[in-house]
């Protein structure tokens, strides 16, 4: 069985997510942007999951552009708190690099998925 590139990457990220949520709740006291990242951090590879069994192709791409809109959201509070100065300029290069390589991944499947 080959891999599954998407499942592994928004797994990941999700993992990363969850400790980045952590971070800034515990040392940094910010509570509502990384709660809005965590929910669409961890949403992503929830959703590329609920994809591997879709019942159709239309279901399979539903779950896929969703997974879209959460990574796209996802960046967003990335950007967000790296502009308020809850991130660093490393912690925000890494988290803007994994997100956008999940976006391009998942632009690319919903496309093909359509074709």
């Amino acid at each position: 069985m080959k891999p599954n590139i998407i499942k592994e990457k928004s797994f990941n990220f999700a993992v990363e997510i969850v400790n980045l949520y952590k971070d800034l709740v515990n040392s940094k006291k910010e509570y509502v942007m990384s709660r809005q990242l965590l929910k669409s951090g961890t949403s992503i590879g929830a959703n590329v999951r609920e994809a591997e069994f879709a019942q159709s192709r239309a279901d399979f791409i539903n779950k896929m552009s969703i997974a879209l809109k959460e990574a796209n959201e996802a960046n967003y509070w990335i950007e967000l708190l790296y502009e308020t100065k809850f991130l660093n300029d490393e912690e925000f290069q890494k988290f803007k690099s994994k997100s956008q390589e999940i976006l391009r991944l998942l632009v690319s499947i919903v496309k093909t998925s359509k074709d």
